[in-house]
């Protein structure tokens, strides 16, 4: 089982990562900015794997401030920037996730560990 630890930046919330006008859904300015920086940050680690294997996920949130968040708000950005990043082909290869409550750090981060996990 192969293991990728990474550190990211704190993802802009479902909320606010997609945008709808006139029945089209589309990925906001701070959504596309943050694939931006998930895109370099795979890159300068050469995890631009593209892997095909089951994965599961673990995030540690370390929030940016005080405010009441929910945790099941994170996760779609940072999966769907993956896949744009070239990390993993689909989100769905996710069978396993789970999202916990850090410390709060300034600016706010994500320690995310990815596992590949071996075929039954």
């Amino acid at each position: 089982m192969k293991e990728y630890r990474l550190e990211l930046p704190w993802p802009p919330t479902v909320n606010t990562y997609w945008r709808h006008c006139r029945g089209r859904h589309y990925i906001s300015a701070k959504g596309t900015q943050y694939r931006k920086d998930i895109i370099q940050i795979i890159r300068q680690q050469n995890l631009d794997i593209n892997t095909t294997e089951r994965l599961k996920i673990s995030i540690t949130a370390n929030q940016p401030d005080k405010r009441r968040r929910d945790l099941d708000n994170l996760q779609k950005a940072v999966f769907d920037s993956l896949v744009h990043a070239g990390f993993m082909a689909d989100d769905e290869q996710i069978d396993d996730f789970r999202v916990r409550r850090g410390e709060q750090v300034k600016g706010g981060s994500l320690e995310v560990l990815i596992t590949e996990l071996e075929a039954a």
